[in-house]
């Protein structure tokens, strides 16, 4: 894959117009590449966040278990941050994500690129990046919040959280 990038980026260098950086086009002749080895294996959908996503309540605070909403991350040790276990943990998180949305994650917030380099990798508006960003943050910060927070530490979970602590913890195949 890294050669096929590499291949068509040469071979189109005649096309590139210096409006944008290298860097971009060379994400996106990546992302292009990625995308056609995808739809090669599955039908290209949108999937609903929706199930994943924190609720709320008709006065705008969010629904739950009193500890969830105040579960405090700031405790979180700097040695927990780096062990392996809690990092193979935040690595399922974010595969668990949509790949539109785990796209955007990486890329703004692992890769450090601006929301208008990320929109135009993607081939989104601005305006889709930053709310697929929030979006997949939210996701994530759910799932890691029922990592990492009070189920984490033996209180019983509910059926539905219990499924997707689950898909977070269980090793790749």
């Amino acid at each position: 894959m890294v050669q096929d990038v590499f291949l068509t980026l040469f071979n189109k260098i005649h096309t590139f117009e210096e409006r944008a950086a290298l860097g971009s086009r060379l994400y996106r002749v990546a992302t292009n590449a990625a995308l056609v080895k995808r739809r090669g294996r599955r039908a290209d959908r949108e999937v609903p966040l929706d199930s994943l996503l924190p609720t709320f309540l008709p006065d705008g605070h969010r629904a739950g278990e009193r500890t969830f909403v105040l579960c405090d991350w700031s405790r979180t040790p700097e040695t927990a941050l780096l062990s392996q276990e809690t990092r193979e943990i935040v690595q399922r998180a974010i595969g668990l994500l949509p790949e539109q949305y785990r796209a955007v994650l990486i890329l703004r917030d692992i890769e450090g690129l601006g929301n208008e380099e990320v929109a135009e990798i993607v081939g989104d508006s601005v305006a889709a990046v930053k709310s697929r960003l929030h979006r997949a943050r939210m996701v994530l910060r759910e799932a890691l919040t029922i990592s990492f927070g009070p189920a984490h530490e033996g209180r019983k979970e509910t059926e539905c959280r219990k499924g997707r602590t689950e898909a977070i913890h269980a090793p790749h195949s």
